[in-house]
């Protein structure tokens, strides 16, 4: 009995031992793992305190886990830092020349998110300057501004007509405008007097208003200066102008580039002009409505011979006035000719004006068909000064068969 006592209680002692050891080691081993667990959260808190929590974004930018300097360098390096107006959509892309966030705004948006521990939150950001962009954008998506051109009116909707534009550092970027130049081409067409032809009462005998012609603008008149309405009308839109006026950018030919006839009246002829007929010969000059001068005896250019002798069609105008002026050109024969004369009034770029010819004796009705001038309209000597007198520079001159 006492053996089988001694050899329980041995049992026991032993059992004892390894419960008693067992339950050191998981004292121990909690202990470990409470120490670990507390260097780990400590070493978690002092991570926080200088990195991002892992889910932040900045404008769509992962920055968990980056300090702020690698934070910011990484958004401007991959931010959609652009908005852009595209076909009327607004569209977000990257570009190098804009920066999204400085250190200090990054600074600021980490001070907002930190916290002691690590987080699933997730921080988005967006710049002050894109925000006024995306405002910017969307107003010049409503903007129309009203084209107003010789009693036209033309609805200029920034919708339709700008499919490219950003706003950068306080300016709207405008990029491809063909829609734009488009439109303004299609309304110079409709609008513009140079080339069109139309009907006009010239003189016949004494009286201003006798017989309706067709005549053809050739230099006189005006058109869109579509160059420089489009630059004026992406200022206009840029500035939230709802109005523009179309006479700020016409152009003319010849020899001043300037529009001629804009706004006036009787055709945009006015009521001062002078009148050229190659048939009779003859010359009116009408000033504010009235007869001033009458002709009857001019010469002007030949009807044989070289076509470019002939005196041109349409309607020009006078280019200026000099006195004392000698004209130079070849004749059909391939010679040269100087001619003085006192008193020289140009209407074209190839030389045709009104001048006196001391030269000529043969003031005939007929004397332009095989005997005529280079193109001019020869006066008598006599008669030079009531013309010189009566017409003016940029004034415009109606030659009809």
């Amino acid at each position: 009995m006492n053996e089988d006592l001694r050899k329980r209680n041995k049992r026991n002692n032993l059992i004892i031992l390894v419960v008693g050891i067992v339950i050191i080691i998981g004292i121990i081993a909690g202990f470990s793992i409470h120490n670990h667990l507390v260097a780990t959260q400590t070493a978690a808190e002092k991570f926080a305190r200088t990195h991002f929590n892992p889910n932040v974004k900045i404008d769509g930018v992962k920055v968990g886990k980056l300090t702020v300097k690698k934070a910011t360098d990484k958004v401007n390096k991959n931010a959609k830092n652009v908005v852009t107006l595209k076909d009327n959509k607004l569209v977000y892309s990257y570009s190098t020349t804009s920066q999204t966030i400085d250190e200090q705004e990054t600074s600021e948006l980490f001070k907002k998110q930190q916290t002691k521990t690590p987080s699933d939150k997730s921080y988005s950001y967006t710049t002050k300057d894109l925000a006024t962009a995306k405002n910017k954008l969307n107003s010049l998506k409503k903007a129309i501004i009203n084209y107003k051109i010789n009693g036209k009116s033309y609805k200029l909707k920034a919708s339709e007509l700008l499919n490219d534009v950003s706003y950068q550092n306080g300016k709207y970027q405008f990029g491809n405008t063909i829609k734009l130049t488009d439109k303004l081409n299609q309304i110079d067409k409709e609008v513009s007097t140079l080339h069109k032809s139309y009907k006009f009462t010239v003189p016949t005998g004494n009286k201003v208003k006798g017989k309706t012609i067709t005549v053809k603008n050739k230099t006189w008149g005006w058109g869109v200066y579509v160059q420089k309405t489009r630059r004026l009308l992406l200022d206009a839109f840029a500035q939230g102008k709802t109005t523009f006026d179309g006479a700020d950018a016409i152009y003319g030919l010849g020899y001043s580039t300037y529009a001629h006839g804009y706004g006036r009246s009787n055709h945009e002829i006015g009521n001062t002009y002078a009148v050229v007929s190659l048939k009779r010969q003859e010359v009116w000059l009408v000033r504010n409505g009235k007869l001033k001068v009458h002709l009857r005896d001019v010469v002007t250019g030949t009807m044989e011979g070289s076509k470019g002798d002939q005196t041109p069609r349409g309607v020009w105008y006078i280019h200026y006035k000099q006195r004392n002026a000698t004209l130079r050109g070849s004749n059909d024969d391939g010679s040269s000719y100087a001619s003085p004369v006192s008193y020289w009034m140009p209407f074209t770029l190839s030389g045709c004006g009104f001048h006196d010819a001391s030269w000529r004796t043969d003031w005939s009705k007929t004397a332009y068909l095989k005997g005529g001038s280079h193109g001019c309209v020869n006066v008598k000597p006599s008669e030079i000064r009531s013309v010189w007198n009566n017409i003016s520079k940029n004034e415009p001159v109606i030659i009809y068969e």
